[in-house]
């Protein structure tokens, strides 16, 4: 992984991460939003332009990937880079509870 990711996506914002975390599947924009709705229980709402945008910008930094296209729709996938990134940010996150559940003792 170049600087220039690493400065860029760690810490990673929660929608880049949640992007992320839902392209472990091929998913469309859309399937996204549902599924990050979902997950956070309605408290994350993408909204359509910080989706494509960020889609936009993960897929030129190769985090993610055009897989096909189905119904008009553009289905994305992770990549390795993309991946080794949202472990990054995953033992950053599990560091971050420790620490908290510790200092909370």
């Amino acid at each position: 992984m170049d600087a220039h990711i690493r400065k860029v996506y760690v810490p990673m914002t929660e929608t880049g991460f949640y992007i992320l975390l839902c392209l472990r599947s091929p998913a469309h924009g859309y399937g996204i939003v549902q599924k990050v709705k979902e997950l956070t229980r309605g408290e994350i709402m993408l909204s359509p332009g910080t989706m494509y945008g960020s889609l936009s910008k993960m897929e030129k930094d190769g985090l993610i990937c055009f897989v096909r296209e189905e119904d008009k729709r553009k289905i994305y996938q992770i990549t390795d880079l993309g991946r080794e990134v949202l472990n990054l940010e995953l033992r950053r996150i599990e560091r971050l509870y420790r620490n908290a559940q510790e200092a909370l003792l």
